[in-house]
Order: structure tokens, then C-alpha cells, then sequence
């Protein structure tokens, strides 16, 4: 009797292999990737930085830095060691919301005209930069998806989109303060450099009027202080103009 080989020609037809299902299995996520995902996550980071503004901002409350910078400068810095340090405090003092003008005086009065503009500006920068980075890496991924009204999303396309231009703007014109102006260029999708360049030619003018009136503190009547004070009203007179201005245009669009 002939088998099924011989009788289809002499061909030995094999079977067809089985097909074997192969699913991929997720393997269960250790304790520390889980705390490390929940950690990363843009709600976790955006509550480090709430705690981080909210501690600076109760340390600058109970331990009152700003009166430290002006009246209690140690003695034995002087010169451009002193500047370098005042720089700095002054950055960190920003980040926890010391006003600006404050310091802005202090520094005039410390270190004079010329020596308190510059380190004014250098620590304008420095506590805008640091600002920058806590806010862009802490706050812009939890922040960005709340941008929805007609006016952030105006607001936020100006800054994207026109990033050099909007924040010199802001900077020369004192309507916004210069924390919120910080954290929202780091909510938005402009880069560090334009940032950084536009806060320190923006920020000389109003501050160089703080430092002069700082350094003339002594004098009220002086033509210098009341050219100063002149300075610094007519800017913020200004920018409260154009800031209401600004406001309908992008109410209107």
C-alpha cells in the first residue's frame, strides 16, 4: 500500500510548523523605579519648587537679608571682594523674593554709582538665571498643558516667539515684577541666552537710577538724587501705561 509521500509524486511534504504566540510580558516595577518615576514626575517637581520659593521666602521673612546687606556689611570686605560677595547675596535674595529696589539702593549706597550698578546688574542676572533653571526644569512641564485662556496663550506666544524683544521690554519698563517675569520666560519656550541678555541691558537704566539715588541717599536735595527719583518714577509711570494698553490689545485678539 502506498503511503501519502509516494502517492502525491514521491514528495515528502512536512508539516507545518506549529506557531508558537509569544506576548511580551511587563515585568512589575521595582519599589525604586516606582519612587523615582513619582519623583520625576512635572506635578512632584513643580511641588519642590513651591517648597523651595516657599521656604526662601519664609527664611527672607523670619531672617530679614536685605537688613544684613545694608547696615551690617562685615568690615573686613572691601573692594571687589566685597562686590563679588554682594553679587551673589544679591542673586540668592532675588530667588526668595527680596525686592530689587532694596537692594538696587543698597548697593549704590555700599559701593557707590559706578561699582554698585555693575554689581547690581551682575547679581540681577544671577538671581534671573537661577530663576530660569528652577523654573523651566521644576515648573514649565506641569505648567505648560494650564496655559489655555486667550490671554496666557497670547502672552506665552510673545514670549516664545519674540523672546529677545519681549523681555527687553519688560525689564525697561518696571510693570512686571521681576520674579513673575522670570518664572513665566521659564514657563514659556524661550531660550536661556536672549533671556539672560535682555535682563542685563534691560535692567542698566532702572537700576542705575537706584543705585544713584542710593549713593545720594545722604544729599535728598541734591540735583543727582532728584534726577534719580525722576528716573525711576516716569519708567514705572510708563510701564503701567503700556502694561493697561498691552492688555486690551490682547484681550482683543
Amino acid at each position: 500500500m502506498l503511503d501519502a509521500s509516494t502517492r502525491s509524486g514521491g514528495t515528502t511534504m512536512a508539516p507545518p510548523p506549529a506557531t508558537v504566540a509569544t506576548t511580551a510580558v511587563a515585568l512589575p516595577l521595582s519599589p525604586a523605579a516606582r519612587a523615582v518615576r513619582v519623583l520625576m514626575s512635572p506635578w512632584s517637581r513643580f511641588a519642590v519648587l513651591v517648597a523651595l520659593l516657599v521656604g526662601a521666602a519664609s527664611a527672607v521673612l523670619l531672617f530679614e537679608p536685605q537688613r544684613l546687606l545694608a547696615h551690617g556689611w562685615p568690615p573686613h570686605l572691601g573692594g571687589a571682594a566685597a562686590a563679588l560677595v554682594f553679587a551673589v547675596a544679591y542673586g540668592l535674595c532675588t530667588v526668595a523674593f527680596v525686592p530689587r529696589p532694596l537692594l538696587n539702593l543698597a548697593s549704590g549706597a555700599l559701593f557707590g554709582t559706578q561699582l554698585g550698578l555693575g554689581t547690581a546688574v551682575a547679581g540681577t542676572v544671577l538671581g534671573a538665571g537661577l530663576s530660569f533653571v528652577l523654573g523651566r526644569v521644576l515648573g514649565q512641564d506641569a505648567l505648560r498643558p494650564l496655559l489655555r485662556g486667550r490671554l496666557l496663550k497670547a502672552a506665552d506666544g510673545q514670549l516664545s516667539k519674540h523672546a529677545f524683544r519681549s523681555m527687553l521690554a519688560v525689564r525697561l519698563f518696571p510693570g512686571v515684577p521681576f520674579a513673575a517675569a522670570n518664572y513665566c520666560a521659564a514657563v514659556s519656550r524661550m531660550s536661556i541666552w536672549p533671556f539672560l541678555i535682555a535682563t542685563a541691558l534691560g535692567s542698566v537704566p532702572n537700576t542705575a537710577a537706584y543705585a544713584v539715588a542710593g549713593a545720594r541717599a545722604s544729599t535728598p536735595t541734591s540735583p543727582a538724587f532728584l534726577i534719580a527719583m525722576g528716573c525711576i518714577a516716569v519708567p514705572a509711570l510708563a510701564g503701567a501705561v503700556v502694561g493697561w494698553r498691552k492688555r486690551h490689545r490682547l484681550r482683543g485678539r
